[in-house]
């Protein structure tokens, strides 16, 4: 779960967070997903280590969000596949200590990826058992 504060430059000329923005949301979610579940940061290509890039992003928007509000971003695993998985993301709106409502949910593809050796690399086993430890259940592809 990510705790975002709508910035007034995340809004658009209609006054309510452009769409782009939530894809910027959902990937703060994913990296600390990531790195709150395997322990491993995520690095930069230019390290030459192993780590992921994000190959599909998809996103159904449901109402608009607003500067000042708090966009909520839970998300979890539902696939495990030999160097891929995927994430769902649900973010959800609120004004102060108000209720919620759902904004938009959204599914993201990742590969782990070798940077050295320019290629995608299996999901270590490390990985695999972090992640379905915290996702309490097996992951298959």
């Amino acid at each position: 779960r990510v705790d975002i504060t709508v910035r007034f430059a995340d809004t658009d000329a209609m006054g309510h967070v452009n769409n782009a923005k939530y894809l910027t949301y959902c990937e703060s979610a994913r990296i600390s997903y990531w790195t709150d579940v395997t322990g491993e940061p995520v690095r930069l290509g230019s390290e030459g280590a192993e780590s992921l890039i994000l190959a599909e992003a998809r996103i159904t928007y449901r109402a608009p969000a607003f500067h000042g509000e708090t966009v909520t971003v839970e998300t979890r695993a539902t696939r495990l596949g030999r160097s891929s998985f995927t994430l769902e993301h649900r973010l959800t709106a609120c004004e102060g200590s108000g209720p919620s409502r759902l904004v938009a949910v959204s599914v993201s593809i990742l590969v782990r990826y070798d940077y050295a050796g320019d290629a995608p690399v299996a999901i270590s086993p490390a990985h695999r058992s972090a992640i379905e430890a915290f996702e309490g259940r097996p992951l298959e592809g």
